[in-house]
């Protein structure tokens, strides 16, 4: 179990910044094409769903040395959290003409509630998967959950200081891969540690096997 974290953090980093390149580049084609703004939101759903099974697939990869996880089963699950995700985050700037209208309370609660269900909606796709196989897969969702803040913060904090207004599409989506290695790899180290804590505690739960009772008679037809 002690390389588990190791193994994770390669090629969950590699397949999420991999993965992260599909709706990057459909974004650049939206873009260069002037695809209408409504038909963004499909098309990035698209590209959500992308990265996702590229997501899944790379995890699959080390969740079947240690759990009997179905990698195909694993895969699909991540990538529909992925087009869940990618739909819920770009919902907002879609439909931005319909609820800059409502009071600032809705705006907030309605808010609250689409960047949770986002943070959620990875895990909760694969624990659907998850359940079958480990004990304590309820806390997946929550530590994929925190994962998922803690990479979204640091791609924030990455890209925001460096885009800025009038820089060429090159630019804009090389910075964005920038952002996206680093949520990657903050992304992977904390799932890992948390995988690493969950296979530990159900080994910690596992019952003994019982041990052989002593003075234990010799079985028929094997004389000492």
């Amino acid at each position: 179990m002690g390389g588990v974290l190791g193994r994770w953090l390669r090629w969950v980093s590699v397949g999420e910044l991999l993965g992260f390149c599909v709706p990057t580049a459909v974004f650049a084609l939206t873009v260069a094409l002037g695809v209408p703004d409504l038909l963004v939101l499909p098309a990035m759903v698209l590209g959500g769903l992308g990265e996702g099974l590229v997501l899944g697939w790379s995890q699959s990869r080390v969740l079947r040395e240690v759990l009997p996880v179905p990698a195909r089963r694993w895969t699909v699950a991540t990538g529909v959290g992925g087009a869940v995700a990618w739909a819920l985050g770009m919902a907002p700037s879609t439909f931005v003409a319909v609820w800059t209208t409502w009071p600032v309370v809705v705006i907030v609660l309605v808010g609250a509630v689409i960047g949770l269900a986002l943070l959620l909606s990875i895990g909760l796709a694969q624990w659907t998967v998850l359940r079958r196989h480990l004990a304590r897969a309820r806390w997946w969702v929550l530590a994929t959950a925190l994962a998922w803040g803690v990479g979204l913060g640091v791609f924030g904090a990455v890209t925001s200081p460096l885009w800025r207004p009038g820089q060429g599409l090159p630019l804009v989506i090389a910075i964005g891969l920038l952002g996206g290695a680093l949520m990657a790899v903050s992304m992977a180290a904390t799932t890992g540690v948390a995988l690493r804590e969950l296979l530990r505690r159900q080994v910690l739960d596992a019952p003994a096997a019982p041990e052989p009772e002593r003075g234990a008679q010799t079985a028929p037809g094997n004389p000492s």
